[in-house]
């Protein structure tokens, strides 16, 4: 499928590796940049999502997402890349949630959120209340400053093309992601409330994150594929 990503957050936190290591499935392992870990909140708004070659699905093609991940490897297997791991991603359409849950196997939410651009910032709110879930939170004000300056870290972080998923059996997947090179910028936000990360049993560090925006980026999905 493909779609667009816009009014994108990175926020990044550094974590210890034993702190998260018992929360991704066995079959992979944390990737770490410096010895360290890294968790981000990444909340954006999705458009233009359609199959490819097909026009949108009225009421289906565009919706906010929040996101809460890490950077894993599988364990086994040489040559296999790095890649995204998502303990939960929260969505506005229960649909979209239910086919993404059963078609990638992913901990898709249904969440009461909204996303809106008022003098320069992207006003964003996510509320999880439903399905027995743990409730969750994120409540922030975003808006981009200068563009980034190229580094190592920001390039590991943000430039990852592909997903792992494990299934109910504990089967392994992988999901090509493709993109051009991110578009960043240097970012300032006002995080009012974030228990997303707690209600997955991940505690992040009082400091402040490491911020970039992106305006807006295409993206093409590919079907999963079993590795392990």
């Amino acid at each position: 499928m493909t779609q667009w990503w816009r009014d994108l957050l990175f926020a990044h936190w550094p974590v210890a590796p034993s702190a998260v290591a018992h929360l991704v499935p066995d079959a992979l392992e944390l990737d770490l940049f410096d010895g360290m870990a890294w968790v981000a909140v990444v909340p954006f708004r999705m458009t233009g999502i359609r199959a490819r070659f097909s026009p949108p699905i009225p009421g289906l093609s565009q919706f906010p997402e929040l996101n809460l991940r890490t950077y894993v490897r599988p364990r086994h297997g040489a040559g296999q890349d790095p890649g995204v791991y998502f303990w939960t991603l929260e969505a506005s359409n229960p649909i979209a949630v239910q086919a993404a849950r059963i078609l990638f196997h992913l901990p898709y939410r249904h969440a009461d959120m909204r996303s809106k651009e008022r003098d320069g910032w992207i006003e964003y709110r996510s509320h999880r209340t439903h399905g027995g879930e743990p409730p969750a939170e994120f409540m922030a004000n975003y808006r981009p400053l200068g563009p980034t300056v190229p580094s190592p870290l920001v390039q590991w972080l943000t430039e990852r093309y592909c997903l792992y998923s494990v299934n109910s059996a504990g089967a392994l997947f992988q999901g090509q992601i493709h993109h051009r090179p991110w578009s960043l910028y240097d970012a300032e936000a006002v995080i009012d409330v974030n228990t997303l990360a707690l209600a997955s049993g991940v505690a992040l560090p009082p400091t402040p994150p490491l911020l970039h925006f992106s305006r807006e980026i295409e993206v093409a999905i590919w079907t999963l594929q079993k590795i392990a």
